[in-house]
């Protein structure tokens, strides 16, 4: 008797209660609501309140998951967070959710450094635990609370970026929405043109660049990473559907990485879908880095833009630079 598929056994999202919206950022940087709109297509994001932390935006997303999955946290076989704003610096973040949420002593681990692409490297790692452990249920959570560790001087960088945290179980079930294939990629010799140098052994954190806020300096070349986005989330999207045999016509929806407006309407006229065809929230969390894709999966399922037989792709690019991609069947 064959197994039940590998697949996606429930969603969790969660974005924090404060809304900040482009003419508040006014109070910071020499900027208005139509420079950021025109540049990006964001209108608003969350921000995590003070007394908030990384993992309190992971634990709401992780227990929605588990609720949409209808499993209690003792059913939780493993646990693997994508994050680039940890709890501290050491231990992971996942050493304090697997506390949080009251699991087993379970293996717990971050994957990190990834950027906006790690929580679907996550998904594929997990399906990959679960193909070699059929009863394996595994949870992974995206989440970043990034507000809190850029430059709010920086008017180039500081209003692309919201908090928020998505959630989603992996495991076997006859009802679980069944991940199809997936492909994943990196070229290191791109790694310059999205970065934060400060903070590792090549470039420690010191008083002196503390002072110049180089810590919170994160670094990006705008058209090369545009270029790159573009390039690496059509190609990976049409690899998913052929691995699957699927052309792109059969996708449902494409729910691709939140970044800017302007990558996120190339994509489509690259695949050729249709407007209604292609998730896009942005506007009203701007980008959540690994929290992006889950928590835009997430709603697109409340609004009721999934139906059963879907098939539905995920796409998702980071600093690295890294890619990926997945395709889903509801």
């Amino acid at each position: 008797m064959s197994q039940p598929r590998i697949g996606l056994l429930g969603l969790g999202a969660y974005a924090p209660a404060r809304v900040m919206t482009n003419d508040e950022w006014a109070q910071y940087v020499d900027t208005t609501d139509a420079w950021i709109t025109e540049r990006t297509g964001i209108k608003r994001r969350h921000v995590a309140a003070p007394d908030e932390t990384t993992v309190d935006l992971a634990a709401h997303a992780a227990r929605g998951a588990l609720s949409d999955a209808g499993l209690s946290a003792a059913e939780v076989d493993e646990l693997i967070v994508t994050s680039d704003t940890p709890e501290v610096y050491t231990p992971d973040t996942a050493s304090f959710l697997q506390v949080r949420l009251g699991l087993r002593e379970v293996p717990a681990y971050d994957l990190a450094g990834s950027g906006c692409a790690g929580f679907l490297l996550g998904l594929d790692l997990a399906r990959s635990r679960v193909r070699d452990d059929p009863a394996r249920r595994i949870l992974v959570v995206g989440v970043e609370l990034i507000t809190r560790l850029i430059d709010w001087s920086d008017r180039n960088v500081c209003v692309l970026f919201g908090d928020a945290a998505g959630a989603a179980v992996v495991g076997r079930g006859p009802r679980a929405a069944e991940i199809l294939a997936a492909t994943a990629g990196t070229d290191g010799s791109k790694s310059d043109i999205l970065k934060l140098e400060v903070g590792g052994t090549r470039s420690p954190v010191t008083a002196e660049r503390v002072a110049q806020r180089l810590h919170q300096r994160l670094e990006m070349n705008g058209r090369e990473v545009f270029k790159e986005a573009v390039a690496r989330m059509s190609a990976a999207t049409r690899d998913v559907l052929q691995k699957a045999g699927f052309p792109v016509a059969a996708l449902a929806l494409l729910v691709p990485h939140q970044a800017n407006l302007r990558i996120l309407e190339a994509v489509r006229a690259e695949l050729g879908l249709p407007e209604d065809r292609v998730v896009i929230n942005l506007q009203e969390y701007g980008n959540t880095g690994s929290a992006s894709v889950p928590l835009a999966l997430w709603e697109a399922r409340q609004q009721g833009r999934i139906r059963s037989g879907d098939l539905v792709a995920l796409a998702s690019f980071g600093a690295g630079f890294h890619w990926a991609a997945m395709l889903v069947r509801f």
